[in-house]
């Protein structure tokens, strides 16, 4: 598996590598069996190099928050693939319908060829791994392309994958943006990509004249409702870890939240203890995950510097030294009242440890801001009235709902995650990524003797009869 440094030089032959090996050996179920089960034991036995290449590209992660959302959502996704893979691919009988009996008809999951996988720096053992696992389950060849912005853990995969896979059925390309945009001009039988939906259209356009099929699992502003009957400290728990985990640096991380105005400061209380029960005064921070470079960091004060010009009221929940935050690129939990719609904190995407809150009187006005907005990747409601429940899940779409907590529906390898519209297309996880990575091969079986080898000219007599009775 190589480094390409020049885009034009390597992707090209790689490609075709693990396309050619593709057609002469179609990788059986035994060997997608067998090639799943050395993964998780080699993954396994590499989780404290996985750790520290994590930590290294972030400055600092919490461990545990590694195990949790690198190995511990990996490792499932393989169990699972490996428990359901033959009931997955094996060909499904459907009805041909009485006109055609007795032919009969099949569904069969058949591989792609090579999938191409763009995976991001946020979760990037997962993102990265977790398709892997649904593209080879459905018995594909993978070329992979992690983030250049996390290059210790690049480096981690690319010599996990040399342990486990043949070179031409895995191989991992290493390089920037040039290599990126290369990467997804290939033609592919299928592409993933993981990311914002800024470069997703910039994937997407680079697809089309290969006509490559393409899963955008992209981003947005996650909403979380919280609706006047639920109980405010645990909707501060439960937000809190939607928000702070990973400092924030999660595509379906709790992006604002919508209260009641008359609980609001109570709320910013109940967000406070919860910030200061899990962190303290973050004079030891190894529970608290660092900004991944100097440009998020960057962006990210300059975000709360618009929110501060704009009139809002921006309120760190532990007060940090200056110099330190930016010494260790540690930006503290941070809350943000009253933010204008014009502000950056309300028009992008934050990706960090901010928490805008909005109010409303009533629950229509809340739904109303959100259905004016591009449809979310997630949604958080919370509320203990199942009519509540209701008519915030019918009157929003979004990528997934979890109701009364966040982040979790995620890790259920039986749901499919992916977005809507501006959040993403098509979905991964599961049966889903298995689908998503196979095509539905229709298979139509003719019996010796047939009804249709009467419907051809001359159309008189019995045949034209024939004909007009199926025709009703």
């Amino acid at each position: 598996m190589n480094d390409f440094t020049d885009p034009a030089a390597g992707l090209g032959p790689t490609l075709e590598r693990l396309r050619t090996a593709w057609r002469a050996n179609k990788p059986s179920l035994e060997q997608r069996h067998a090639d799943l089960g050395r993964l998780r034991h080699v993954l396994s036995r590499r989780l404290d190099a996985m750790d520290a290449a994590i930590s290294a590209d972030f400055g600092h992660r919490s461990k545990h928050e590694n195990l949790i959302s690198e190995a511990m959502i990996t490792l499932s996704e393989i169990d699972l693939a490996r428990r359901k893979l033959r009931r997955w691919a094996k060909a499904r009988r459907v009805g041909v319908g009485w006109k055609f009996w007795p032919a009969r008809a099949e569904l069969r999951p058949s591989p792609l060829g090579v999938v191409g996988i763009i995976s991001p720096w946020n979760y990037p053992v997962n993102l990265a791994l977790v398709p892997l696992v649904s593209a080879i389950a459905a018995g594909n060849h993978v070329f992979l392309k992690p983030s250049e912005h996390t290059p210790k853990t690049s480096e981690f995969l690319r010599d996990l994958l040399a342990e486990v896979f043949p070179a031409d059925r895995v191989a991992v390309a290493i390089g920037g943006p040039d290599v990126g945009a290369a990467f997804s001009a290939l033609p592919f039988d299928h592409l993933l990509f993981t990311g914002s939906t800024a470069v997703g259209r910039k994937v997407m356009a680079a697809a089309a004249p290969n006509l490559t099929p393409v899963t955008l699992e992209l981003g947005g502003k996650a909403p979380a409702v919280v609706a006047p009957d639920f109980p405010l400290d645990l909707a501060a728990a439960r937000i809190a870890s939607g928000k702070w985990f990973n400092a924030g640096q999660t595509c379906i991380g709790v992006d604002y939240a919508l209260v009641d105005a008359t609980r609001r400061d109570a709320f910013v209380e109940a967000l406070r203890k919860q910030v200061r029960d899990r962190f303290g005064d973050l004079s030891d921070a190894s529970n608290y995950t660092r900004i991944i470079n100097t440009g998020q960091f960057d962006r990210l004060l300059g975000y709360l510097a618009d929110a501060r010009a704009r009139g809002a009221t921006v309120v760190p929940l532990i007060e940090i030294d200056e110099a330190r935050m930016r010494g260790e690129r540690l930006i503290p939990p941070t809350l943000v009242l009253d933010a204008p719609d014009e502000s950056e904190v309300m028009r992008h995407e934050i990706f960090g440890p901010i928490l805008p809150i909005r109010t409303y009187a009533r629950i229509e006005e809340a739904l109303g801001y959100i259905g004016t907005h591009d449809r979310p990747l997630a949604l958080y409601p919370f509320s203990n009235d199942t009519h509540t429940v209701e008519r915030i899940v019918d009157a929003t779409l979004a990528g997934g709902i979890a109701v009364n907590d966040t982040l979790v529906h995620f890790a259920v390898d039986t749901l499919p995650f992916g977005g809507v519209g501006p959040s993403g297309m098509g979905a991964i996880h599961g049966k889903a990524g298995f689908d998503t990575f196979s095509k539905q091969l229709p298979v139509f079986r003719q019996s010796r003797l047939a009804a249709t080898d009467l419907l051809r000219p001359p159309y008189t007599g019995f045949v034209d009869r024939l004909v007009r009775f199926l025709s009703r």
